[in-house]
């Protein structure tokens, strides 16, 4: 068997070591280049989502180099992922490709079924050495995490920017290869001390907060590296989806890592009460969590027709103006330009510093006032 699976973010990392640990011959999904999306926009549905036509791309370059199983995650509720799987697999086989499709659908909570899962998809492993795929790769996921939030707390402070990237990519190049916990920790450890030693500037950081639909934030081929584009402008980037923060829960029902999932819904809840598939809460309650955290702005991201992203869009507007915080809103389909989403992306940061520079001046006013005696 030689298993292929979806690129999204780096993910890749430790979906690779779970299916290592299983014994299993991987094909890497290839890095997603503008020939994939070609591929995908060429045979999937026109007004298929984005994340969609980018996985057939993706499966097409890893059948060309040899893959014979496709790995691929279920769903269920409104958002369309629920049948990606299906419609992929149609598309593929229209084409003439042979191959296996493995849907792994959600647990709903249960680890023994997900367990389950894992161990079936490769039959020739115990249990126990099923254990210790799962366990090695929640390990290297949290490793990636902690990584990327490095990054994106450095990148926009550091004066040298592209040294930071050069180093983030040189780090996740040496958490992939690492084969044991003490490799993993070492190449972290030692790439992050040295990312935050760079030398830093002393002009003003933004705090942006990015919401939206999972795969359009995570992949940075389908956003057009929003997180870097913004930390070159020295605008701090803080997430509402983290992978692992994802499995933990979805997956595994939040027995993992302390969550803050039921605090992000109770926030929500005042503007949007209701599950509307994908991310849609998830996108509101963070955007709130985001304006009472006194971050400068928000930005929801989605791939165009994402109906989720479009149902919480049509709260977001009203959740900027009662919490107080400038909210913009960019879709991302086959026609997006790179050009036009780094314009907007300027003009959006322009306007937060001008509307900083506003209230600093404001609150200077208002000091003088209270120190004069008669005003």
């Amino acid at each position: 068997m030689k298993i292929t699976f979806p690129h999204m973010g780096n993910a890749h990392i430790p979906i690779k070591a779970l299916l290592s640990g299983l014994k299993l011959e991987v094909i890497p999904p290839p890095p997603i280049t503008k020939r994939t999306l070609e591929l995908g926009v060429k045979y999937s549905p026109e007004f298929a989502c984005l994340p969609l036509k980018i996985s057939v791309g993706s499966f097409i370059e890893a059948l060309e180099q040899g893959a014979d199983t496709v790995l691929m995650a279920g769903g269920w509720g409104p958002c369309r992922f629920g049948y990606y799987a299906q419609v992929e697999r149609d598309i593929l086989q229209d084409l003439g490709y042979s191959f296996r499709m493995v849907v792994l659908e959600a647990p709903d909570f249960k680890l023994s079924e997900l367990l389950n899962q894992i161990k079936d998809l490769a039959g020739k492993v115990t249990t126990m050495e099923a254990v210790r795929a799962a366990l090695f790769a929640w390990f290297k996921l949290n490793a990636v995490d902690r990584l990327e939030i490095c990054l994106e707390k450095v990148l926009p402070r550091a004066v040298h920017k592209d040294e930071v990237m050069k180093t983030y990519h040189l780090a996740l190049q040496e958490i992939d290869q690492a084969d044991s916990r003490e490799q993993v920790n070492r190449a972290l450890s030692r790439m992050t001390t040295y990312m935050e030693s760079f030398e830093q500037h002393h002009q003003p950081v933004l705090r942006l907060g990015l919401v939206g639909e999972i795969y359009t934030i995570l992949e940075p081929s389908c956003n057009y590296h929003i997180i870097e584009q913004l930390g070159r402008m020295n605008v701090e980037v803080k997430r509402s989806v983290y992978t692992s923060n994802w499995v933990n829960d979805h997956l595994l029902g939040g027995m993992a890592k302390r969550t803050n999932r039921r605090q992000i819904l109770a926030s929500a809840r005042p503007y949007l009460n209701y599950f509307v598939g994908g991310h849609g809460r998830e996108t509101v309650g963070y955007a709130v969590e985001f304006a009472r955290q006194r971050f400068d702005g928000i930005i929801q991201i989605g791939p165009l027709t994402c109906m989720p992203e479009i149902v919480a869009q049509s709260v977001l507007g009203q959740v900027g103006e009662q919490e107080g915080i400038p909210v913009m809103t960019m879709y991302f389909d086959e026609h997006s330009g790179a050009a036009g989403i780094q314009t907007r992306l300027e003009a959006f940061v322009d306007m937060l510093q001008r509307r900083n520079r506003l209230n600093q001046l404001q609150i200077q006013e208002d000091d003088v006032h209270a120190y004069v005696p008669g005003c």
